[in-house]
């Protein structure tokens, strides 16, 4: 081989170990400085991390507080809830018990109101009753006013003089006081009693013969004692008193046993008995 294509030949391998190192240099170089490069990234990564880590504790301690004071909160409400429901309860049971008490006394009023109505409506059907008794009764009265009054007569009394009407016996003499013309005194008298006062004047029982159904008696009127012996029934035994004179009647309707009962008829003006 010629020398100058061997030396040639030298060089260029020369070069190339040449361009091999500086390119081994270069790569180490720019390995270098890239893991440098990289090496502070990586601290800048880690700085980050390491205050991201740090913000995210600080986080985590915030919203564990605000997850105790949430649960704090919560238990306080519950508690007061809880409070509040039972004051609800007892509220709602109270009113439901006025109101059972309430409903209980409207239904005893209603109860109550009910019977009175019914008492009422029997009061008002025991008065219409009562009502259509009375009515009956005023005719039934009626008539028989109307047939005592048929029943009544006048006569002639113990001194000539015309009587009024005569009564026999209670019935007529409830009329002739009904009719108002003269006062009517009713009274009995028996023998051995002292005088008895009848109206102003005073009367005395001497007999009373049954059998024959005549009497004698004692008036006294005007200081004086008028004797009307052997009288009949219902016969006007007739006598003037007062000043001036008054015409007075007395009448024995019943004889008994050492009795007789009647009525005494003074005018409608004759003067009151004097009541010490």
């Amino acid at each position: 081989m010629p020398e100058d294509d061997l030396y040639g030949d030298e060089r260029s391998h020369s070069a190339l170990l040449i361009l091999i190192a500086g390119l081994s240099l270069l790569l180490a170089l720019g390995a270098l400085v890239w893991s440098y490069f990289l090496q502070n990234r990586l601290d800048a990564t880690e700085t980050r991390l390491s205050q991201s880590q740090e913000h995210v504790e600080h986080l985590d301690a915030q919203q564990v507080e605000i997850w105790r004071q949430m649960r704090a909160t919560n238990d306080e409400f519950g508690a007061k809830l809880g409070i509040t429901q039972q004051q609800i309860e007892l509220r709602a049971q109270n009113i439901l018990h006025q109101q059972q008490l309430s409903d209980a006394r409207i239904a005893r009023q209603e109860a109550a109101t009910s019977q009175k109505v019914t008492a009422v409506s029997h009061a008002v059907s025991n008065v219409q009753t009562a009502v259509g008794g009375v009515k009956q009764d005023v005719v039934h009265t009626r008539q028989e006013l109307a047939s005592t009054q048929q029943q009544l007569h006048a006569v002639v009394g113990d001194l000539g003089v015309q009587s009024g009407l005569i009564a026999t016996n209670s019935e007529q003499l409830n009329y002739l006081k009904h009719l108002g013309d003269r006062n009517y005194v009713e009274f009995t008298l028996r023998k051995g009693q002292p005088p008895m006062s009848v109206s102003i004047v005073k009367l005395q029982l001497r007999k009373a013969d049954t059998k024959h159904s005549r009497y004698t008696l004692y008036v006294f009127s005007d200081d004086k004692r008028v004797e009307k012996k052997n009288r009949d029934l219902d016969e006007p035994l007739q006598f003037y008193t007062g000043n001036p004179p008054m015409l007075f009647e007395v009448v024995i309707n019943q004889i008994g046993k050492d009795q007789v009962s009647g009525y005494l008829s003074a005018p409608k003006n004759a003067p009151k008995p004097f009541v010490p």
